[in-house]
């Protein structure tokens, strides 16, 4: 590159990195993730490097972070808060060993080791023991005085315990563990107040509050990990020591630290955090090496803005920006409609990322995103890839809104949304490709058809041989499709066939059931079958006419409206009806009364001559539900042999208690 060419570059990226400084230090609000940062930094240093002339005394590369915030008053550092050099590859790491064995003349030199805290960097001043003052980074060489803010952090010591130096400073990161952040910003989407991009950015906002109050509401940590300026004792002759004195007066500090010797422990440490960072509670974007001994730091020195005897191991970029190429529509095996960005390849977090879930409709309105956007896309360890924001500055005019399809992509179906769900849904349950799977299986199941032998390996072969397409294809299988099958012989072929034909017969209860309409359960299925009697009527009813049902509400009837008005469940019933499959059907049956009527009965233990199931039959019969769990909601609690800790809850809660005697005596006085 020519002087001209390079000089030019150079001011471009001065002017680049200010702004970015800025809105990162002074705004707190981040325009790029910090691989982008990083990128632009290392460029200039090359440039700078090459062509020392173009070097200026007010380049980024000569100082530390950003200016302080006019809000606060400022503090001057009496150690200036030098950030440190970063590695990025292991042979920049084995090159660090390398220049401080030589500048140390030694074949071995031991580290202290630390993981990388994600958050902003403080300063903290104690005189006598007792916290006075404290201060962010700033420039490195001033910062700004956020006492009244740090006060209110629970896990900075106002006195130091045990045996106190005259004069202190205690230097580490503030941040905010994920899952604080999580419910953080779950408070501040329901108040309507700003929802922050990520926990370091949340925690540099709330420590820079003008009200300490709101700071006082954020759940904020310190955790140390420097001491400078040491006065009235001596000071701890390594590093190790250091973190160990500063746990001992009260401060947190990362348990993961450790020490280690050479390059091969430096990297051995590295891949051991690496494989736990994503269950660490806080974020981290590397790990910190340090010469351990003082004595050596001392000889080792300093270089014009980060200290020769230590370095950040970065690992790979979590957050990187890329082009939003366009939203196209996942289903899901129970029908979600769920938008997927198509994302222009991007490398980040270790692997090369093309696409990335956005959840629903709303999370694309909440997060403001337009086809074509540039946008910061995150991956934190194995989790999947998440698109957090669109960079603003970087829109063209070119962009565009996506519109939600109201039909299945895969079938042609309505969706369809209810308004407590964020979801839209494929309504062609048994109809759609995208649920095939999931439909056969819930059909077969023993609740429903009770197809016993038709699992999960079966039906995915069955499917992906495109041999059934849906149930009504069941009824038309021959032992010989069946037998060319993986692990299934002519034997368990005829078992197979044997199952289906049995199941052709069945309750209307079980039918609809098996029909895998959303939101109707076993209890809704056998209710909407006694009140309408027969398959028809079902299928007739609107949604006024269903919430007429007892149990039934607005939810479960659309969701049954919704099914049966769709074209191809209907077609798929027909078909089922054709293929012989017929279910009972009688009188549409009035709602029972008497003592069990309304009532809410719990099982528990093994009663002498009836089964679970005969006992919840006999009780809904009746008019009466079955749950699982003793509340104060709870009329009745049939006991049998050994009965557990439901029985003690209904005493406890002074619940009737009957036996199985005592059931039928209940249910006979009803008849």
């Amino acid at each position: 590159m020519s002087i001209p060419t390079a000089a030019e570059r150079a001011a471009q990226l001065r002017v680049e990195l200010e702004r970015h400084n800025h809105a990162y230090y002074v705004l707190d609000a981040p325009l790029v993730p910090d691989a982008e940062y990083d990128r632009l930094f290392r460029e200039l240093e090359a440039l700078e490097a090459e062509h020392p002339e173009l070097a200026t005394e007010d380049s980024p590369t000569r100082r530390v972070g950003g200016a302080p915030s006019t809000m606060f008053a400022e503090v001057a550092h009496r150690v200036p808060m030098l950030s440190l050099s970063n590695a990025f590859e292991d042979e920049e790491v084995e090159a660090f060993d390398r220049r401080c064995r030589e500048g140390l003349d030694r074949e071995t030199v031991e580290y202290a080791v630390e993981p990388k805290l994600d958050g902003l960097a403080i300063t903290l001043i104690y005189e006598n023991g007792i916290f006075v003052r404290g201060a962010t980074r700033g420039d490195g060489m001033t910062g700004e005085d956020v006492s009244p803010n740090l006060r209110t952090v629970r896990s900075i010591p106002l006195r130091l315990q045990g045996e106190a130096p005259t004069r202190v400073e205690v230097r580490g990161e503030v941040l905010m563990q994920r899952a604080d952040f999580e419910r953080l910003n779950v408070r501040q989407q329901e108040a309507g107040e700003k929802v922050f991009v990520n926990p370091r950015n949340a925690a540099a906002g709330s420590l820079r509050q003008l009200d300490s109050r709101i700071t006082a509401r954020r759940p904020l940590r310190f955790f140390a990990y420097q001491m400078v300026d040491l006065e009235g004792m001596p000071p701890p002759a390594t590093h190790s020591e250091t973190l160990d004195l500063l746990a001992a007066w009260g401060f947190a500090v990362a348990p993961e630290r450790d020490v280690v010797a050479g390059a091969e422990g430096l990297l051995g440490y590295y891949r051991r955090i690496g494989e736990r960072r994503a269950s660490l509670p806080y974020d981290i974007d590397g790990v910190v090496y340090k010469v351990n001994r003082r004595a050596d730091q001392q000889t080792l020195g300093f270089v014009s803005r980060a200290p020769r005897w230590a370095v950040a191991h970065k690992y790979p970029a979590q957050e990187e920006i890329t082009e939003l190429l366009g939203i196209e529509i996942q289903v899901g095996r129970t029908g979600a409609l769920t938008p997927v960005a198509r994302l222009k390849p991007v490398f980040v977090g270790g692997v090369t990322v093309t696409n990335a879930t956005l959840h629903n409709e709303d999370e694309i309105k909440r997060k403001g995103l337009l086809i074509g956007d540039q946008v910061i896309v995150r991956r934190a360890g194995d989790v999947i890839p998440e698109v957090v924001a669109p960079v603003m500055d970087r829109r063209t005019g070119q962009e565009r809104e996506f519109q939600m399809p109201h039909t299945c992509p895969v079938c042609g179906s309505h969706a369809v949304k209810t308004e407590e769900e964020a979801v839209w849904r494929c309504s062609g349950g048994l109809f759609c490709p995208a649920q095939r799977k999931q439909a056969l299986l819930h059909f077969a199941s023993r609740r429903a058809m009770d197809i016993e032998g038709l699992g999960d390996k079966l039906v995915e072969q069955l499917v992906d041989g495109a041999i059934i397409k849906t149930p009504a294809d069941l009824y038309k299988l021959g032992v010989l499709a069946l037998a060319n099958l993986e692990r299934m012989g002519e034997k368990s072929a005829q078992n197979l066939l044997a199952a289906i034909e049995h199941s052709r017969n069945t309750t209307l209860a079980r039918f609809v059931f098996a029909l895998g309409i959303r939101n109707v359960g076993e209890a809704t299925a056998r209710d909407v079958a006694r009140h309408f009697g027969s398959m028809d009527a079902l299928m007739a009813a609107d949604a006024e006419a269903l919430q007429q049902v007892p149990d039934v509400g607005p939810v479960v009837a659309k969701s049954i409206a919704e099914f049966f008005a769709e074209p191809h469940n209907r077609e798929v019933i027909e078909q089922l009806r054709a293929a012989g499959v017929r279910w009972e059907e009688g009188a549409p049956v009035a709602p029972a009364s008497g003592k069990a009527t309304g009532k809410t009965f719990v099982l528990t233990g093994t009663l002498p001559t009836m089964s679970r199931d005969e006992a919840k039959a006999l009780i809904e019969a009746h008019g009466g539900k079955v749950t699982g769990s003793v509340s104060k909601k709870t009329d009745y609690v049939v006991a049998g042999a050994e009965a557990g800790s439901k029985l003690d809850k209904a005493q406890e809660l002074g619940i009737d208690i009957l036996d199985e005697d005592g059931l039928r005596r209940l249910l006979e006085e009803e008849a």
